[in-house]
């Protein structure tokens, strides 16, 4: 592996040359490229294409370890032929390559994904071809134009901070629930990672629906539209899954699982204008002024139909991605004890500053990072790594691989929330890292609009959560299951006790 990095991937070392790295990426002017049919790749069987690497026995039945054997035996690009209705897809595992791609598609990226979401509301919206169809699902101009109506709401910060209370008061009566939850040995009776869905569900819910939806209410009748919404968001995840991120031939003809799908979508979308009808019947009787209006209040004032979309948009990408945000934060200030009562005594000192908190969740976002990587279908031809990349070609970039590499963050595979806040001449200083080997809020124009709206929620639960309870774990490594998110599935073999 060693000798792969020195002789194609030269650029990325301890002592980062940004030349060198950008020689490595870029063909000279010049420069004869290959083909990207001869960009290597595991082998292809008819029919079943490469298929076969997948299924038991496979060099790549076990999904975690995909990335660095294909950098293994491959080096930095790697080529995976489409079968099924899945195209061909670039694999990029270089920190400057990606960057270039990343940086140059930054006006209008495409970024593909959740292909069956898009589906659902482009067929939706066939009499209104000029209609929105949301941040998820929209690509070039007219991404751009919802974008750039959404983005002075959602990026304000003014208006995120009018949460605060709100979500401490969640994060809050989430920590008494687990109280609730709790065995005789402090272990939560339960499957954890719902009851951090269920936290995630609430938390989100504040924003893109307007109020509380009682989650955590333990009487939640079965039949009420919160505990309908809650079902309806775990299935959108475990259709999206199989059509979009697995093969799938719902693209020629409607499988049982596409209709599924189109059912999840229809009941979402239906529940959200519920909840939205309800806190727009609130808003009338309030006379607040427009610092004190919230994100939902003030994107019905544009348009019904733009609220609806955001808050579809922000169910879909705000529920699974915090809470297992949260349990992988968990476990790791579980397994280092050391950095969870550093952790605790900032938080119990009361200071208005968090630094130590703020770096314990970047530290866990690089560690365990929620996605593996980031999508983009190419507006133009690229020379990357020696390689002619033609237009409207799928390129993903392994975030993940190359936050763990020791070439960018030295003893990558340690929990170190200290690099994020140590002085630039220490060697672990974050910045010595490429910058785009860290992206968990993905880049550009077209990164994570919630961001500022996740940190909040992740910040405040994790400080509750940390002030209440010392977090121990009893078992082995923690289970990932990849998939269109890195999932973190049982045993979740925690201990709670009381601080």
């Amino acid at each position: 592996m060693q000798s792969i990095r020195k002789s194609v991937c030269v650029a990325v070392t301890k002592n980062f040359n940004r030349t060198v790295t950008v020689n490595s990426a870029i063909s000279e002017e010049n420069a004869q490229s290959k083909p990207w049919t001869s960009i290597p790749g595991p082998k292809s069987l008819p029919i079943v294409g490469q298929l076969h690497h997948f299924l038991p026995g496979g060099m790549l039945a076990d999904p975690i370890k995909i990335p660095e054997v294909l950098y293994e035996k491959y080096g930095p690009i790697v080529r995976f032929d489409g079968r099924f209705g899945s195209p061909t897809l670039i694999f990029l595992l270089d920190a400057e390559a990606s960057a270039q791609i990343l940086r140059n598609e930054n006006w209008m990226p495409a970024r593909p994904g959740f292909a069956s979401f898009e589906h659902y509301r482009k067929r939706k919206n066939k009499n209104k071809p000029d209609e929105p169809t949301g941040l998820l699902t929209d690509h070039g101009e007219a991404w751009r134009k919802f974008r750039t109506t959404v983005n002075p709401i959602l990026l304000h910060t003014k208006t995120i901070k009018l949460y605060s209370k709100i979500l401490e008061e969640v994060a809050e009566d989430m920590v008494a629930r687990m109280r609730h939850l709790r065995k005789q040995d402090n272990s939560i009776d339960g499957k954890l990672d719902i009851e951090m869905n269920l936290w995630a569900l609430e938390s989100i819910g504040v924003v893109a629906l307007g109020g509380r939806l009682n989650c955590l209410d333990p009487n939640l009748p079965e039949d009420s539209p919160a505990r309908r919404l809650i079902q309806t968001v775990h299935g959108i995840f475990k259709m999206a899954d199989k059509l979009d991120f697995k093969p799938s031939l719902w693209r020629y003809i409607g499988t049982p699982n596409y209709y599924k799908a189109m059912k999840c979508y229809e009941d979402q979308t239906n529940l959200s204008r519920y909840f939205i009808n309800q806190a727009r019947e609130q808003y009338k009787t309030k006379d607040q002024s427009d610092d004190e209006k919230g994100i939902l209040e003030k994107l019905l004032e544009i348009d019904e139909n733009v609220a609806t979309i955001m808050a579809g948009d922000m169910l879909l990408a705000g529920v699974d991605t915090a809470a297992n945000t949260m349990l992988a934060t968990f476990y790791l200030l579980a397994k280092n004890p050391e950095k969870q009562n550093k952790l605790r005594e900032e938080i119990l000192s009361r200071s208005e500053q968090k630094p130590y908190l703020k770096a314990c969740i970047k530290e866990s976002l690089r560690v365990k990072p929620v996605v593996a990587g980031n999508l983009r279908a190419t507006s133009k031809e690229y020379d990357i790594l020696g390689y002619r990349i033609p237009k409207d070609m799928f390129v993903t970039f392994g975030h993940q691989f190359l936050s763990m590499s020791e070439d960018h963050f030295p003893r990558a595979k340690e929990y170190i929330p200290e690099r994020w806040l140590v002085d630039k001449t220490d060697p672990l200083h974050y910045r010595n890292a490429h910058p785009f080997a860290y992206n968990p809020f993905g880049f550009g124009v077209r990164s994570c609009i919630g961001r500022r709206i996740a940190e909040l929620e992740i910040e405040t639960f994790l400080s509750k959560t940390i002030e209440n309870f010392q977090i121990e774990w009893t078992g082995g490594e923690l289970n990932v299951r990849p998939a269109s998110l890195n999932y973190i599935v049982e045993p979740f073999n925690f201990i709670f006790k009381d601080v």
